[in-house]
């Protein structure tokens, strides 16, 4: 059951950020973002071709992240079992990811998490986060005793299956998205 401050706080945890480019990129594109963002959705070929038509320079990371957007469940479920491989009593009674919704909601959590990566990976945009957005995270990870170190691995394990589908040239610029994430969550208190 969701306490009434963790239900003001997920409205507010929204951690990808335009910022970076909004100056940079045509309106119609930061557009295009915001709803796909708006939306809790991965970007959709039509999304990924307007923005190649604005942004030409974009093409070769609009294909990246449409790997990684067709991957995705693939992804989120390998990471998933890795995290549940070194934690393996966290969705037991007591464990810190009982009942089933909460680790539900972590899972789900790690999804979204790809997405906001891959968002960052179309759109050239390496510090894509949101300052307010993680600080309301993090505060609401608190409120819910979110296990840090299991979602912080999830994270690990969600760049290293999303590189897998991917050269060695590649993995070295798509790298620093994942890290972007990763570290801010590293810096994440506990509850």
């Amino acid at each position: 059951m969701l306490t009434e401050r963790a239900k003001q706080l997920i409205p507010k945890a929204r951690i990808f950020s335009l910022e970076a480019v909004k100056n940079i990129y045509p309106e119609r594109v930061i557009n295009i973002f915001q709803k796909a963002d708006d939306e809790g959705r991965y970007l959709s070929d039509y999304d990924m071709e307007e923005i190649a038509k604005e942004v030409p320079s974009l093409k070769e990371n609009l294909e990246s992240c449409k790997i990684i957007r067709d991957k995705a469940q693939e992804i989120v479920d390998a990471a998933r079992k890795e995290v549940l491989k070194a934690f393996p009593e966290i969705t037991s009674p007591g464990g810190e990811l009982y009942p089933p919704n909460r680790a539900e909601s972590c899972w789900r959590d790690l999804w979204h998490f790809l997405r906001c990566v891959s968002y960052a990976i179309a759109g050239k945009i390496e510090k894509f986060t949101s300052y307010s957005g993680l600080e309301n995270m993090e505060l609401l990870y608190q409120e819910l005793k979110v296990p840090l170190p299991a979602m912080v691995l999830g994270l690990e394990h969600i760049k290293a299956y999303s590189l897998s589908y991917f050269s060695e040239e590649q993995k070295s610029s798509l790298s620093p998205y994942f890290d972007h994430l990763i570290e801010q969550l590293k810096q994440f208190k506990s509850g």
